[in-house]
């Protein structure tokens, strides 16, 4: 970036930052502003007395102030990640210093969030959504010092979460349940709460009727054909949504696979769902098509990770299970269906192999049910099916 002035404690690294986002994926007008960026930010430390050792998210927050108080839009923290990293991995900017627990709560609620981890071996997106779920509770019942739900009652409990689902939906309300469980046993386990006290919590029961919502199969086609296979965007969302469509795939699970997790050779594929679970899938030929056609010609070169699905724009990261349902939901929409989420491919899936004849121990297995019961709503769902079962009213024609 030859046209770029650069001064001050940043300039010898301004070479080195350039290439590096080249490295990571970044358009040539993009790039030159962030150099642009990270020059008015070192003219900006050399005019303040600070240098690279002093280069902390505050430092670089307060000059965003600045610089948004002076008029110039879109100055954040965030803008200057890529920079900071770099910065950071030469070892001549400090870390960020983690946010300490402040209260007897939040150290808790950490241990907790730890155990979760470590011993019930769930996800860490699973593990923060319980800690926030119980984090009222905590602050409420453990602010002592040191953190104690020694003295909780059973109608402490009880009247804590009958509170909390008249203003949740009936699922994260059910999730609110087994959270504040899982806090209680590990209390107990602590010795910071009574034996017992998890049974005090009560079953919310799912006011929904709970029945699937597929889309029929004019509708799949329309939400795949609504992909334009000729640019990247329009490979990468293909493949995303056939996976689903086509093999139950969760959001979740489309944005947690990795290259690695995918074999050309027997043509499965490795999926990591609920749990921990790891399960081996045979990867349908429309599938692995679409797969195939965004890995060969959309997936970016400067791809950040192993994960199959990227980010188009750098720096390019994997995307997220937010980030697969958006191109789902963007996909409906240009379709003319209106809002449509990820999950009902997963229930197209199910429906259609139903539709095709199939059983529902095959339903199970395609979408990896670990119960029975789970499997049998789809049963309700297919109303046809269910109309050649029912006996004609006494009286009609048979």
């Amino acid at each position: 970036m030859e046209d770029v002035q650069f001064d001050g404690p940043l300039a010898p690294y301004a070479g080195g930052f350039a290439e590096e986002l080249a490295r990571l994926g970044f358009a040539p007008r993009p790039a030159r502003h962030q150099v642009r960026l990270a020059a008015d930010l070192s003219a900006w430390l050399a005019e303040s007395g600070l240098d690279t050792a002093g280069l902390t998210d505050a430092v670089v927050a307060a000059y965003a102030a600045v610089r948004q108080a002076a008029g110039m839009r879109h100055t954040t923290l965030a803008a200057f990640r890529s920079l900071l990293e770099y910065l950071r991995r030469l070892g001549v900017s400090p870390e960020p210093v983690p946010a300490g627990p402040v209260t007897p709560a939040e150290s808790l609620l950490e241990e907790f969030r730890a155990w979760l981890l470590a011993e019930r071996g769930v996800t860490s997106e699973v593990a923060r959504g319980y800690r926030e779920l119980v984090r009222p509770f905590a602050e409420q019942h453990a602010a002592g010092q040191p953190a104690s739900l020694n003295a909780v009652t059973a109608g402490d409990v009880t009247a804590f979460l009958t509170a909390r689902a008249r203003r949740l939906a009936p699922k994260t309300a059910q999730r609110a349940a087994t959270a504040l469980r899982s806090l209680l046993r590990f209390c107990h386990f602590r010795g910071l709460a009574p034996a017992g006290l998890d049974q005090a919590v009560p079953t919310v029961a799912n006011r929904r009727p709970g029945l699937p919502r597929p889309l029929d199969p004019a509708q799949v086609r329309a939400m795949l054909d609504a992909c334009d296979p000729v640019t990247a965007a329009g490979r990468r969302d293909l493949a995303m949504l056939t996976l689903m469509a086509r093999m139950g795939l969760r959001a979740v699970e489309v944005a947690r696979l990795r290259l690695e997790d995918v074999s050309w050779r027997t043509g499965e594929i490795t999926v990591r769902g609920k749990g921990s679970r790891t399960d081996l899938l045979p990867l349908t030929a429309d599938a692995g098509e679409a797969l195939a056609g965004w890995l060969r010609d959309g997936r970016p070169a400067a791809a950040l990770d192993r994960a199959v699905f990227t980010r188009l724009m750098a720096p390019c990261r994997g995307l997220t299970a937010t980030g697969v349902t958006m191109a789902a939901a963007a996909a409906a929409v240009r379709a003319g269906l209106g809002t449509v989420h990820a999950h009902r491919l997963r229930h197209s899936a199910a429906t259609a192999i139903l539709a095709g004849g199939g059983s529902l121990a095959e339903i199970g297995q395609v979408l990896r049910h670990q119960r029975p019961q789970t499997t049998a709503i789809y049963v309700k769902a297919d109303i046809e099916a269910l109309r050649s079962l029912a006996r004609p009213w006494p009286g009609t024609a048979s």
